[in-house]
């Protein structure tokens, strides 16, 4: 079974529900555990370009705000399935996410 790292930015006020949707899509489990994850706060830093509907903000102005960085594992047989469930829970017209393979993890 292959392991892939999941590390995502969510505005503070949409963590939990976030966390709730990719865990329920089989993100973050260990052994007998599932929903698994690591979060902390940071400042999210973006500028919405002209035709982008943000969530915050306008269009040409700069922004920060109060995120979260998650970060779990997912089986790679569910990786499609858990990007599309951060997606529809992500209230970002376009969140931020990455994704990689983990070597020698257990």
């Amino acid at each position: 079974m292959k392991i892939h790292v999941l590390v995502a930015y969510s505005p503070a006020t949409h963590t939990d529900l976030v966390l709730k949707a990719i865990g329920d899509a089989g993100a973050g489990r260990l052994g007998n555990y599932s929903h698994c994850s690591f979060v902390s706060p940071g400042t999210g830093r973006f500028t919405p370009l002209p035709g982008a509907s943000p969530f915050i903000g306008q269009a040409g102005t700069a922004e920060e705000v109060a995120e979260d960085r998650i970060e779990c594992v997912v089986e790679e047989g569910l990786l499609g399935a858990v990007v599309a469930a951060l997606r529809a829970a992500h209230p970002y017209e376009e969140p931020a996410f990455m994704t990689w393979p983990v070597e020698g993890w257990r």
